[in-house]
């Protein structure tokens, strides 16, 4: 299938709101979307007025599109996304990440909110996400058309940028902020997994499980943009507290950590190249 015109229309409208081209895009996920209003010289665009975007409805997702600078650094920033679990194809789900390529984004720096499989872990960490894990065998990349593009399979193999993960730790370590590193498994949701699948998902080598992510990542590794991903740990996976889950728990931690993740993600963008 071919969305051609329709992503031509989306750049067009967006090209004579925000005037100057970003270099990145932020995709704010749940809890963590107060920080694009701390963009300046911001323009705010709702999704609902950008023609064939996509509307968010998952709660936390305000579904605002800004503009602006972030230390010196030219940015879209996503207040909230697009999820499978809303009715939305893998290829839907990527929409903004291509729109986002053709106003000239070379950079995709994606935050979620995540369970923590990785006993390690504690919630309210902050992780670098290096690998992720899908088994769900859907993706954006199923019947796209691809002629504008010169092969079909394209290399997974460092779908989250080395120098970017080791440019974030540097980062924190500065701020004095903790920073892991782990692999993200993704689940289509929306309802939050059972114990014997956090156990399955750790012995396959899931350190953090999440119901977004790497639809846009797969489609923008296809259009040749180094990504970079920050996951905050809200809650601890089903089963490894003998507690139930609830929706709440995930925007407190997201409402905690704003600032300091604020400060990071400034530090990081202000220095990527």
């Amino acid at each position: 299938m071919s969305k051609k015109n329709d992503l031509r229309k989306s750049v067009d409208f967006l090209q004579s709101k925000i005037g100057t081209a970003p270099e990145a895009l932020i995709v704010l996920g749940s809890g963590l979307g107060e920080v694009a209003e701390e963009l300046e010289s911001k323009v705010c665009i709702p999704y609902k007025e950008i023609p064939h975007f996509g509307i968010s409805t998952a709660p936390g997702h305000a579904g605002k599109l800004y503009a602006g600078k972030l230390n010196g650094k030219n940015v879209l920033c996503m207040q909230g996304r697009l999820h499978i679990y809303e009715g939305y194809s893998p290829e839907e789900a990527s929409y903004p990440v291509r729109v986002a390529s053709m106003l000239g984004a070379s950079r995709l720096v994606l935050t979620c909110a995540c369970g923590g499989v990785n006993i390690d872990y504690s919630v309210g960490e902050l992780i670098m996400l290096k690998d992720y894990i899908n088994m769900t065998h859907t993706g954006p990349l199923v019947g796209m058309d691809v002629s504008d593009f010169d092969t079909r399979f394209i290399d997974m193999s460092f779908s989250f940028d080395r120098d970017y993960i080791t440019l974030a730790r540097s980062e924190a370590r500065k701020l004095g902020i903790s920073l892991g590193t782990g692999v993200y498994f993704y689940m289509p949701g929306p309802q939050l997994e059972t114990p014997a699948e956090i156990r399955a998902i750790r012995n396959l080598g899931g350190d953090l499980v999440g119901m977004s992510v790497v639809h846009e990542v797969i489609m923008a590794r296809r259009l040749g943009m180094r990504v970079a991903g920050f996951a905050l740990v809200t809650n601890m996976a089903a089963g490894i507290l003998d507690i139930p889950l609830s929706e709440e728990e995930i925007f407190t931690e997201g409402r905690k950590a704003r600032e300091v993740f604020g400060r990071l993600l400034a530090a990081f963008v202000g220095n990527m190249n």
